[in-house]
């Protein structure tokens, strides 16, 4: 196992992701979105699949079995919620799991959510949360100055610190996603195969360009790569969402195992 591996696996213990969305920068493709989910390979995981949140409300979404919710969802509509944390040197919990996270804000109006986070600041150790449709989206921190935040047209990305902070590899992301996102042709299919190998990037980021989160600098080198290999965590899903302007709404995950071993991949794709 490579040292950083193991270094950085004993530095911090919440997940770490990474994702690209553009708003409006394609008309066949209103709402294009990309992701990827870092994790310790050891914490259960389902992989990705339709099932009833406690609401009653049908999504599809990959499942924590460790302590429930999930990542990144998305319903039969066509919404698409998404929360990761907020990297911090000491580690905190909430007396909630983030993962309820993007289960409610498919369930709750922003501003019914947005109020009752502002009311419990604390419930949650430190996230960042995004809702988005075709239409907009709405982006939601209990670490930022001003949280909830409406979001229209443009190419975003998200790591974990802010929206838009611009960590190395969140730039290079955002920069080749929103390229072949504005490039796109009619021909979703395409689309998804251009974005699944930009999350594959394993270039790792100049020590000068490296942020300080308080973690020390070799984990901060191996967590500076948009896909993040290594034997105990490393990247486990990466993740396309499309809606298209007929309604079409399609899903692609590919699952990974430790040191980059590619394992199911799974595709869905419905009419809004």
């Amino acid at each position: 196992m490579p040292a950083t591996s193991a270094h950085a696996s004993k530095e911090f213990r919440s997940p770490m992701c990474l994702i690209a969305f553009a708003i409006g920068q394609n008309p066949r493709f209103p709402l294009v979105v990309a992701a990827n989910r870092d994790e310790f390979f050891r914490r259960p995981t389902a992989a990705m699949d339709w099932w009833q949140a406690d609401s009653g409300q049908h999504l599809l979404a990959g499942r924590d079995l460790a302590s429930g919710g999930t990542w990144l969802a998305i319903s039969a509509n066509g919404q698409v919620a998404a929360v990761t944390n907020v990297r911090e040197g000491s580690p905190e919990t909430g007396r909630s799991s983030r993962g309820e996270l993007p289960v409610r804000a498919l369930a709750e109006p922003a501003s019914v959510l947005g109020a009752a986070l502002n009311s419990e600041p604390d419930r949650y150790a430190g996230f960042n949360l995004v809702s988005l449709t075709e239409r907009g989206g709405w982006y939601y921190s209990n670490r930022d100055a001003h949280p909830g935040r409406q979001l229209f047209r443009g190419s975003f990305g998200l790591s974990n610190h802010l929206l838009q902070t611009p960590w190395p590899k969140l730039l290079r992301l955002r920069k080749a996603f929103a390229t072949v996102v504005e490039a796109a042709s009619h021909r979703t299919e395409d689309l998804h195969n251009q974005l699944l190998p930009l999350l594959q990037d394993t270039s790792p980021a100049p020590d000068a360009m490296l942020p300080d989160t308080g973690v020390g600098i070799e984990t901060e080198r191996f967590l500076s790569s948009p896909f993040i290999v290594g034997s105990d965590y490393g990247t486990r899903a990466t993740t396309i969402v499309t809606l298209d302007a007929q309604g079409e709404a399609r899903v692609t995950e590919q699952s990974w195992g430790p040191n980059a071993q590619p394992l199911e991949k799974r595709q869905f794709s419905w009419q809004r």
